[in-house]
């Protein structure tokens, strides 16, 4: 049975005014259907974890929610953290809380907010990584590319493995140049930041290299259910290293020949802004994309509209005439107009926002 950990954290700046710091974008349905991004996230998991061994770790603003939208969870398996670390912190506490129960427990950690099309095809994957792991190999998850895209790090691919490959390389964002180089060279995956290890393995990496953050976080699942939890967390927690754990362990892990990946072709999108979702979202027959309100409203009419997403969050009309190719967002209190290929930009104009100590917007 496998441990499943889900970070559930960031506020998904690029998803504003929708997304917000209090209500971030895991808890909205931007599926499709109903479910909320976390929830279609623990629902594809059932198959390889049931409720028990599933995992959260959220932050103080958001454990109510999570809480309410995965009542099947234990809340013992809701790991709150008082602040953002970033993902190697979470990751290490669940790792170590888990090693409490299981010490040679298989574990994976899989972002909260993704999209993935093939639930089936992605059970088989993560089964495989798992297979791999068993020997030791902390394994991540690669993306098999559908273009050269700019947006995603890259994974250079090694000596071949039962299912996949030793990883040889962590690569960083690339320009356009270099992402058409690496995709046409078929040795490269996008790094979708999912993970399978046992949690044994992944500690012992962690301790030859964060030994601070290793002896933290096991201090800290000694004592998560007992009394003095509270007072090691605000003793221990705001000392940590704020990295993720790709720069904490994966990318050293790989240089020692430690890390393997297997490759995934299940529709996978990290749904990083608007545009992505006006790609993957069905549409009407002009091809505009409608996000309803989480009650499932959107009044929306279009007239000559072509490939626009529209966000009717705040229940209010949205009528848009003779327009192609825009973001149009109606929230409550704010109201986002811009080009699709801006999209990214968004995460812009929240910095804009906060520099004019407009923080209760974000």
């Amino acid at each position: 049975m496998l441990y499943a950990v889900i970070p559930a954290g960031g506020s998904g700046t690029r998803l504003w005014p929708l997304s917000r710091s209090w209500n971030p974008k895991f808890l909205h349905p931007l599926t499709g259907s109903e479910h909320s991004l976390l929830q279609a996230t623990t629902a594809r998991l059932n198959p390889l974890s049931d409720p028990d061994h599933q995992y959260v770790v959220t932050g103080t603003r958001h454990v109510a929610a999570v809480t309410r939208q995965l009542p099947h969870v234990p809340e013992d398996n809701i790991l709150v953290e008082p602040s953002p670390m970033d993902s190697a912190p979470a990751i290490a506490l669940a790792a170590a809380v888990i090693a409490e129960r299981e010490p040679a427990a298989m574990m994976g950690a899989f972002a909260a907010d993704h999209l993935i099309a093939d639930s089936d095809e992605f059970v088989r994957t993560v089964t495989n990584a798992m297979e791999m792991a068993a020997d030791g190999l902390l394994m991540t998850i690669g993306i098999t590319p559908t273009g050269p895209e700019t947006g995603y790090g890259y994974l250079r691919r090694g000596e071949p493995l039962a299912h996949g490959n030793v990883l040889a390389e962590y690569q960083e964002k690339p320009d356009h140049v270099a992402a058409v180089e690496y995709v046409s060279s078929g040795d490269y995956l996008w790094n979708a930041g999912m993970f399978v290890w046992r949690v044994d393995a992944f500690l012992a990496e962690l301790d030859r290299q964060r030994p601070a953050m290793h002896d933290a976080v096991r201090r800290l699942a000694a004592a998560w259910h007992g009394p003095d939890r509270e007072t090691l967390l605000a003793e221990l927690w705001p000392r940590l290293e704020r990295i993720s754990v790709d720069y904490a362990v994966m990318e050293g892990a790989a240089a020692a020949g430690k890390v393997g990946v297997v490759p995934g072709d299940f529709g996978w999108n990290d749904v990083g802004d608007y545009d992505t979702l006006g790609s993957v979202l069905p549409g009407d027959d002009a091809g505009n994309v409608v996000i309803p309100n989480e009650s499932g409203d959107a009044d929306v009419v279009t007239l000559d509209a072509r490939r626009n997403v529209v966000v009717a969050a705040s229940g209010r009309t949205v009528a848009a005439v003779g327009v192609d190719d825009l973001v149009v967002v109606d929230s409550e209190d704010a109201v986002l107009v811009c080009a699709r290929e801006r999209a990214q930009d968004v995460k812009q104009l929240v910095d804009e926002l906060k520099a004019r100590g407009r923080t209760g917007l974000v």
